[in-house]
């Protein structure tokens, strides 16, 4: 019997819609300052995440009438397209460096970053080859080897630009998929053992990142420099106390916490929206992700059901990392917010991959 699409989750999309406005807000109002002294237009950042944010609806809405099979034949063919894109990060000429990261392919004044898009590309590839391979799942090697050789290839082409939160991130979300899909809990933890060390692994062979836990471990231990920017975000989000100093009133915007739009942009909503706005914005996404597993869970199919879970997956843990480096509970990484940082090709994906979600909630179960 031909299944009847219906309209997409009207309440998810609405969720979108209430993050991608607090997005807009807070980047104006965490930005203008840095905006006016670097540019001249304290205007500057919120213009340009005004005009990708209107293209990324625009995406979002023609994605949600794409079906979302489309994308299982397209699995592979996709996700070799990426590490491509990674691979070309290392081609002197091609790859941007920024603060000692290659991470940023330009084409003109345009830039993106092909991990970014990685993450889309791996989801899509692994709810294609967990669903078609759902009776071998339970096995180490013939189950679960090709879902871990691509992610471990993956994340150290990531590792490797270096950027180690996205890394976490990917492999966090592979996991969890793969935990969705009936993969033994004994199997996963082993696994997630190793990568534990592996992580450990990366973290010594490069200083900056041991730097990066002894800040976290105790920022004081050196203010000024190492433990700067965790100091001024943990001040901004005390100050914040219950109702926040008011919208536009924050202090630490005024050039003494560093990224205050994109990554620390959490930071600034503490201080000026208090514990009542930092528990909004927490919400928002804790009905993302209530929305998203429903939608999983009813999906009329075992890929759109993982695509849906790994979606979800990708959202709320990278906001997680993100408010926990914020908040002092995890090492900073440089991840950013979904939908309220600034970021203009970031914002525009996050937006596509919801329409992706919005799609299959046309097909839902009743």
């Amino acid at each position: 019997m031909k299944k009847v699409r219906r309209a997409p989750d009207f309440i998810l999309f609405i969720i979108i819609l209430l993050l991608l406005t607090v997005g807009i807000v807070m980047v104006y109002s965490a930005s203008f300052v840095f905006a006016e002294v670097n540019y001249d237009d304290g205007a500057h950042f919120l213009k340009n995440q005004l005009v990708w944010a209107l293209l990324g609806i625009a995406g979002m809405i023609f994605v949600m009438n794409i079906n979302y099979k489309v994308y299982k034949k397209w699995a592979t063919p996709l996700l070799v397209l990426t590490v491509i894109l990674l691979l070309l990060l290392f081609v002197p000429g091609v790859g941007v460096n920024v603060k000692d990261a290659t991470r940023w392919i330009a084409i003109g004044s345009f830039r993106f970053q092909p991990s970014e898009i990685t993450k889309l590309t791996l989801v899509i590839f692994l709810a294609k080859y967990l669903s078609e391979n759902q009776e071998r799942i339970k096995e180490l090697v013939r189950g679960l080897g090709v879902p871990l050789l691509v992610m471990g290839g993956i994340c150290l082409l990531i590792l490797a630009q270096p950027d180690l939160g996205t890394a976490v991130t990917i492999a966090g979300t592979a996991f969890l998929m793969m935990l969705a899909a009936g993969a033994r809990i004994g199997h996963l933890c082993g696994l997630g053992l190793l990568g534990c060390g592996l992580a450990v692994l990366a973290i010594i062979v490069e200083p900056y990142r041991m730097e990066r836990i002894m800040a976290f471990t105790d920022p004081w231990a050196d203010p000024l420099d190492t433990g700067f920017q965790t100091i001024q975000a943990l001040l901004a989000v005390g100050s914040g106390r219950l109702f926040g100093a008011g919208l536009g009133q924050g202090r630490q915007k005024f050039l003494y916490l560093p990224e205050q739009h994109t990554d620390f942009i959490f930071a600034v909503i503490a201080e000026e929206l208090g514990f009542i706005g930092s528990i909004f914005v927490l919400l928002l996404f804790l009905a993302f992700m209530w929305r998203g597993l429903r939608i999983a869970i009813k999906a009329p199919d075992t890929f759109g059901g993982l695509l849906a879970a790994g979606i979800t997956i990708m959202v709320v843990l990278q906001a997680l990392i993100n408010i926990g480096v914020v908040t002092g509970s995890l090492p900073i990484t440089g991840i950013t917010l979904p939908f309220i940082s600034y970021g203009g090709s970031s914002l525009t994906l996050n937006l596509l991959v919801i329409g992706i979600l919005l799609n299959i909630s046309r097909y839902v179960k009743e």
